[in-house]
């Protein structure tokens, strides 16, 4: 009767809890001996007790412990025995010529203390995996749309600005196509890699999330435009992470005259401005954006009232329109009237 009950209490017994806290024991007692097999047990302790179990299961996810803790197992019981301390057994009479071979001195010899030499283990935690998203869309050279998780989100790339293509209140301006099309040879129906800065917000006014745009073989999408001349250095507010590469890259794009920096790229035509025109302007520091640039357009303003107070601020006119904001050509002076 006795050893059946020793028995159903054996069978009850949760082994693995038992040998977690043997191991949890073993490891306390080895932190002086040895530290990196004493680590070694108390990861297998963890491992090997329900409740620890759990616990790094829920906070490890990227380890799918559930499939890999027989492996994780076997693997700390390995590296734990590789650097166990070593002890010198001698045989008696391996003793006893010592201590012959050592009779010069009444100082007993100090027993071999074991040296511990530390090898490096490559870190068992992967580097996360970069996320690349597919583009469905290119829109002009500076925005796109890519497919997030079914979702389709327009994508404005952080520190450049293109020539204008698709405003319909607005002319082609020049070199724009150009840079679309660049665009679309780089992005159309390709896998990108996004990052967010903090500096600049997470989405942009007209809910476009504000990227660094990267290829699939690393290149910054954004930096290449700069570089090739397909695309303007673009500071919104605040200076941004990458803002002195792109600013480099654009002042080595001037000196080697590439794409809209080349000579006769662009066709330029002398405006006469009305001197009214030109008083204003140097008093246009109070005015929402800058009257000189950069180049903004109707979707740059919420409403119309508030696109005709920088037209007006900046001394703007029908017959005077730089940023076209009134219509192509001459106009009537009312800016972006399709604004509400």
């Amino acid at each position: 009767m006795l050893i059946k009950i020793i028995i159903n209490k054996l069978k009850n017994t949760n082994w693995s809890f038992v040998f977690g806290i043997l191991s949890l024991l073993t490891s306390f007692s080895l932190i002086k001996e040895s530290f990196l097999s004493s680590i070694f047990y108390l990861f297998l302790s963890l491992l090997l007790i329900p409740k620890t179990f759990n616990y790094l299961k829920e906070n490890l996810k990227f380890l799918n412990l559930e499939k890999t803790k027989v492996i994780f197992i076997i693997l700390s019981l390995f590296l734990a025995f590789a650097f166990f301390p070593k002890v010198d057994y001698q045989s008696p009479t391996n003793q006893k010529q010592e201590i012959k071979k050592n009779t010069i001195t009444e100082i007993p010899k100090p027993s071999r203390i074991p040296t511990i030499t530390q090898t490096l283990i490559p870190s068992l935690t992967p580097s996360p995996t970069p996320i690349f998203y597919s583009v469905v869309n290119v829109i002009d050279g500076d925005t796109f749309d890519v497919d997030i998780d079914g979702k389709i989100k327009r994508i404005r790339v952080i520190g450049i600005n293109t020539p204008e293509v698709v405003d319909p209140r607005k002319k082609v301006e020049c070199f724009g196509k150009e840079a679309s099309e660049k665009a679309k040879e780089l992005l159309f129906n390709k896998k990108v890699r996004l990052e967010s800065d903090p500096t600049q917000g997470y989405v942009d006014k007209y809910g476009r999330l504000l990227r660094y745009v990267f290829l699939e073989d690393g290149i910054d999408f954004g930096l290449l435009m700069i570089k090739e001349g397909y695309a303007y250095e673009y500071t919104y507010n605040i200076p941004y992470k990458y803002q002195q590469q792109y600013k480099n890259a654009q002042k080595q794009a001037q000196e080697n005259k590439r794409g809209l920096w080349a000579e006769n790229a662009c066709v330029t035509f002398t405006v006469l401005i009305p001197t009214s025109n030109i008083i204003n302007q140097t008093t246009s520091s109070n005015c929402q954006y800058s009257c000189s640039g950069p180049d903004r357009d109707c979707s740059d303003f919420k409403t119309q009232a508030e696109a005709q107070a920088f037209f007006n601020c900046c001394g703007f006119t029908a017959t005077y329109d730089p940023m076209n904001l009134d219509n192509v050509g001459i106009g009537d002076g009312i800016a972006c009237e399709s604004l509400p």
